[in-house]
């Protein structure tokens, strides 16, 4: 029953979310552009399906994710297990949060790849560069980058650095990189950074950095729970554009080695003496 209630009043509010966006549209669509909508009954049944799915999502955060994340973070926090798992002797050091990272690092990975805005992006970027830009070459690059930058940032939390030693080196890379790396990539990989903050990894990362900072001593959820999205928007960033200078580098040096040995024969096919 209060799961009835907790849809309706997830209707409800969903309902209000999205209206203005469809005034938006159909008012430039009539007041405008003027013009009748095409296919008005189609693009009517599309908003009840996106006020339907974004209900049940909204319900499935509420219900699951964000207690799964706190769930997780208060377990591989809790006492008794690190001091199971401890590498250091004494007091506990931020070497012995290590299963924190990892199960950071695999939450940040796993999520970016079941990301649907990011498949989205790698398939347009697949189909307008003409198969230059690897589907999942782009996928995997940006998992990695957000699975770097979310164990950086529980790093972060569990130390109690300050975030913005962090964002400041980590945006003075990605600049030296723009410079740097082939410039196909550097508008993509700008992108890459924003379409990982979406509807799977968002409420993941927001309730691993909130049951961190909570199940840490001398961590301020307020303070310290937020700003791991930070993070997993930066640094794929640096990972698409360090894949695509690795992929660059790894290309010249095929090519000199074809030029080097279509030369090696012109040269002994030069020497050979005639008949």
């Amino acid at each position: 029953m209060q799961v009835l209630q907790d849809l309706r009043a997830l209707m409800h509010s969903t309902f209000f979310d999205i209206l203005p966006i469809a005034i938006i549209i159909f008012g430039f669509q009539f007041l405008v552009i003027r013009q009748r909508v095409k296919h008005l009954k189609k693009v009517l049944l599309g908003m009840l399906y996106v006020l339907i799915g974004i209900t049940f999502f909204l319900l499935g955060l509420e219900e699951a994710l964000f207690p799964i994340g706190r769930s997780m973070a208060a377990q591989l926090t809790n006492p008794e297990f690190l001091q199971s798992v401890r590498l250091s002797v004494g007091e506990l050091h931020w070497v012995d949060y290590y299963w924190v990272y990892i199960f950071a690092f695999a939450v940040g990975a796993g999520t970016t790849i079941a990301e649907p805005a990011l498949i989205a992006v790698a398939m347009k970027a697949h189909e307008v560069s003409g198969g230059a830009i690897g589907v999942f070459g782009l996928r995997i690059a940006v998992a990695i980058g957000v699975a770097v930058g979310l164990a950086l940032g529980a790093y972060r939390i569990v130390t109690g650095f300050p975030m913005h030693y962090f964002i400041i080196s980590g945006y003075v890379i990605v600049v030296i990189q723009t410079y740097f790396a082939p410039k196909l990539i550097v508008p993509l990989a700008y992108d890459s950074g924003g379409v990982t903050t979406s509807t799977v990894t968002v409420p993941l990362v927001a309730a691993l950095g909130l049951g961190l900072a909570e199940t840490v001593p001398g961590r301020s959820a307020l303070l310290d729970g937020f700003g791991l999205i930070a993070f997993a928007s930066l640094c794929p960033m640096i990972s698409v554009m360090a894949y695509a200078q690795l992929s660059d580098f790894k290309n010249k040096r095929a090519l000199k080695r074809l030029l080097d040995t279509d030369e090696y024969y012109s040269r002994q096919t030069k020497r050979e003496p005639r008949s």
